[in-house]
């Protein structure tokens, strides 16, 4: 079986003039889950489009007005959705020191907020983790460069493929899936009609942030199937 996650972020990561960064997304189990979902979510956007004929721009939570963000947001009730909310002014000070560092806290944080849905999933039966064989990402790609492309996807692939060790590598953590085949990791333009997936994971992410900055956290927890890791 395979698993679809799409995600995108919101925020500067930027403690000194920023105070939150959030990652946001959907996931898919299986498939046909995944497929219909997509088709939902074209006739979301074209319904969108035939009221609104002057609209020339790309769907996402900026550029829609907010009772049509709302609604859309609204339609993801029943999918599993997860967020990261990071705390920037609580990041160890030795992660600002440099591009490279930053990189990788975010990294660690991404795999770790998509690490904590799985096992919500799994104890709460949705799926089985011997069932699955494939994880397929799919990221919106902002001005990520090819080598950290490459890195995101050694690090997934290290946590859900291979298992991890302890920074002196006295003690190992296997992965979370036995049976697991494969981990994909696709980058993509989200204003591509074929990763429309990915813009309605904008809205997921966007609506984190708004609560989160807007003093409102307490409202996450009332939003039906979103599984939130707070860092650090």
């Amino acid at each position: 079986m395979n698993i679809y996650v799409y995600s995108d972020e919101s925020g500067v990561f930027d403690h000194v003039h920023n105070d939150y960064y959030i990652f946001g997304g959907l996931i898919f189990i299986g498939e046909n889950d995944k497929n219909d979902w997509n088709k939902k979510y074209a006739d979301i956007e074209r319904t969108f489009l035939n009221n609104n004929t002057n609209f020339n721009r790309e769907i996402k939570s900026t550029t829609v007005p907010n009772d049509v963000k709302n609604d859309i947001f609204r339609s993801f009730n029943v999918c599993y959705k997860f967020g990261c909310v990071i705390d920037e002014h609580k990041v160890n000070e030795n992660i600002w020191k440099s591009k490279k560092n930053k990189q990788r806290y975010l990294d660690y944080a991404y795999k770790m907020s998509i690490k904590n849905a799985f096992v919500f999933l799994m104890n709460n039966d949705v799926f089985k983790e011997k069932e699955i064989t494939h994880i397929n990402f799919y990221v919106d790609e902002h001005s990520t460069a090819t080598n950290g492309i490459y890195e995101l996807k050694e690090s997934l692939e290290q946590e859900f493929k291979y298992g991890t060790y302890s920074n002196n590598y006295s003690a190992y953590f296997p992965p979370i899936f036995s049976n697991l085949i494969d981990v994909n990791v696709e980058f993509c333009d989200s204003s591509v009609p074929k990763k429309r997936l990915v813009r309605a994971a904008d809205f997921v992410a966007n609506k984190i942030y708004y609560l989160v900055t807007s003093n409102k956290s307490d409202k996450l927890n009332n939003i039906q199937n979103l599984i939130i890791k707070y860092l650090p």
